[in-house]
């Protein structure tokens, strides 16, 4: 009596289970198409499994066929959802024939009164792999939905649909498998036990497929695969090792009884337990998220890749390797900021656009010189606290390999550098070189000759012809100043005069005097408003190498003529101090439009200006560094930092 109440309580328990999940899914998404179809099949399999259905319809036709139909409708509607799950299309294309395939035999078995594979004598193995084969087909078309077609939200989703109906369909295999004459007896008991683990297994089916459909709460399903895996290991190693041990006891010592042989089977499960919990607990943990378990043993592994003869970028792909193989990462990659722009220098494994990159600094003595980028395992998905914790570790430790290898690439950046300044001064003296060759050769020289040719022609005409003679003179005295006039300008192009004459300040000043004497000319051409300089200087600048002094003047002057012409301002101010470091610094500040406006748009490349860039370049070929900036209250400042000598 207390078997039967128990096993109507079973099978009410399945039936409430799974109407429980219809009625949430017809509540909470009533227009959703693949809803009404998962509480379909929810009701039809509530109604349908239970066995007590199939034997209380075995005596009337009606009821008999009415099982059958329902029976069917389940399984059709469970097949049809997991092709259909979430979109509501069959992927890939072909499993809708696939679909007919699956109808077409769950239809005929109502005809057949569900013993179709009786009716035509098909064997037990042909069965098995019927119901192996369209089992591995629904998880294949939701894992093939996975990784080629949904979006996170939707990988989350199918991850719960894979689980229940691989719980679901696996404990059914399991469990129908116990139910044959070679393992079932005919014990009551033993077919109750049996009955409540096949409806236990079923239960994953309408919960997962709840949680799936309604999408608006989707816990992290991981840690329950996780655990599943872990213990469902661990209940088939404890049952094997305790059937073994009970067989092996058995035989070797017959005369002991057997609650001896049980007892002593049972204290050596007690004792491998939990070694083997932790063992199996460690060992999925790795084969799903690799080793953040374990840092340290990864710390010893990339230690002693370090030993090696290895360069500073092989080091820094070494690292990436290691995160990226024990964390199990689609891709990992170490960039680092190289002259204010970020640059990877190291990556393992392959980038993809659907997985998200989580940035993880690299601190090194409280600085950060670097970031390791790390794509989630899936679209989607998070790193977990554990994962955290292994990263921090491990790149707290790599931190100094990373500093290095920043060195070197910094140290690497400044030769390059080196290398190319010189080979744009050797390009600017021989350019310099050339045009005062082109200038002597071309005006100079032919000037000289037709002097020279003019004495010889007026020596002739001093005594036929004095007055012809004398206005040959005058011509040949004009040639000659203007032949003068061009070699001044030939030798101030090379140094200004009025450094000499005045000095760094003071030929800044007469800059000035001579650029405000005349109103402010605008780009048109038109009269602007009266333009204030002004410059502030100590009284005696330290002394000046001739580089600087010809930089600084360049600099001011251009920066200047720029303001006059582009700018728009109504004061330009002009400072010269010395910092403590014993630099230079030059600053030419305006109150104009600002640099970067439509009205003013380059600063390079003017005609009869050295223009911003070569600003830069003749700040940089003294060790110095010049740069152009807009202020926040308008206006424009050039600021240049340069060495004394």
């Amino acid at each position: 009596m207390e078997i039967a109440i128990l096993l109507v309580a079973i099978d009410c328990s399945i039936t409430i289970v799974f109407y429980s999940a219809a009625i949430i899914l017809l509540w909470k998404s009533p227009r959703e198409p693949m809803g009404l179809l998962a509480a379909l099949a929810m009701i039809a399999f509530g109604t349908s499994f239970p066995s007590l259905v199939a034997v209380g319809s075995e005596d009337w036709q009606f009821s008999h066929y009415w099982f059958y139909g329902v029976a069917t409708i389940g399984w059709i509607a469970v097949s049809l959802f997991c092709l259909l799950f979430p979109n509501g299309k069959f992927v890939p294309a072909w499993s809708k024939h696939a679909m007919l395939v699956i109808a077409i035999v769950n239809i005929a078995n109502i005809y057949f009164e569900g013993s179709i594979w009786r009716a035509f004598s098909i064997p037990l193995t042909v069965q098995l792999v019927w119901y192996v084969s369209t089992t591995l087909l629904l998880i294949f078309a939701q894992i093939y939905r996975f990784k080629r077609i949904s979006s996170p939200e939707q990988r989350q989703q199918t991850k719960w649909v894979v689980y229940g109906v691989a719980v679901c369909f696996l404990g059914f295999a399991i469990v129908s498998m116990l139910f044959s004459p070679d393992f079932f007896k005919g014990n009551a008991l033993s077919y109750l036990y049996l009955n409540a683990a096949l409806h236990l297994f079923l239960s994953a089916l309408p919960i997962t497929l709840t949680l799936a459909v309604l999408r608006r709460r989707l816990w992290e399903i991981n840690p329950l695969v996780n655990r599943t895996i872990v213990y469902g290991a661990l209940t088939i190693c404890i049952l094997l090792l305790y059937t073994g041990v009970v067989l092996y006891l058995g035989n070797l010592f017959v005369t002991w009884s057997n609650y001896v042989v049980s007892l002593v089977a049972t204290g050596l499960v007690a004792l491998v337990f939990a070694p083997l919990r932790e063992w199996l607990q460690r060992l999925v943990n790795r084969l799903m998220k690799g080793r953040h378990d374990d840092p340290y043993a990864v710390l010893l592994e990339l230690g002693s890749q370090m030993m090696q003869p290895l360069a500073p970028d092989a080091m820094l792909a070494a690292i990436a390797r290691q995160v990226q193989g024990a964390l199990r990462l689609p891709y990992g990659g170490i960039a680092m900021d190289i002259e204010g722009r970020e640059a990877m220098l190291a990556e393992a494994g392959e980038r993809r656009d659907e997985l998200e990159l989580h940035a993880f600094p690299i601190i090194y003595r409280g600085r950060p010189i670097g970031t390791f980028y790390a794509a989630s395992r899936s679209a989607g998905e998070a790193f977990s606290p554990e994962d955290h914790m292994f990263l921090e570790v491990l790149l707290q430790q790599a931190a100094p390999i990373v500093n290095n290898a920043d060195m070197l690439q910094g140290m690497r950046q400044l030769a390059e550098d080196l290398q190319e300044s010189r080979e744009k001064l050797v390009l600017a003296r021989e350019e310099e070189r050339r045009r005062i060759r082109n200038n002597l050769h071309d005006d100079l020289a032919p000037r000289l000759a037709a002097l020279a040719i003019n004495v010889a022609v007026a020596r002739k005409f001093v005594d036929k012809e004095p007055v012809t003679a004398v206005a040959k003179l005058d011509e040949l005295g004009q040639v000659i100043r203007s032949t003068i006039q061009d070699i001044r300008s030939l030798v101030n192009d090379l140094r200004p005069p009025a450094l000499d004459e005045l000095g760094l300040a003071g030929a800044i000043r007469a800059r000035m005097n001579e650029m405000t004497k005349p109103c402010q000319i605008s780009e048109d051409g038109a009269a602007g408003q009266q333009l204030n300089m002004r410059i502030d200087a100590p009284q005696e600048l330290p002394a000046l190498s001739a580089a600087v002094e010809v930089a600084v003047y360049r600099i001011v002057t251009e920066s200047m003529v720029n303001v006059l012409k582009h700018a728009k301002a109504t004061e330009c101010r002009v400072m010269l101090a010395v910092t403590e470091d014993r630099r230079l610094r030059v600053e030419v500040t305006d109150n104009g439009i600002g640099v970067g406006t439509t009205a003013r748009p380059v600063l390079m490349g003017r005609t009869g200006g050295i223009g911003l860039l070569s600003m830069r370049e003749r700040a940089a070929e003294i060790g110095g560094e010049c740069v152009i900036e807009r202020l926040d209250s308008g206006g424009t400042r050039v600021r240049a930092m340069l060495p004394l000598q």
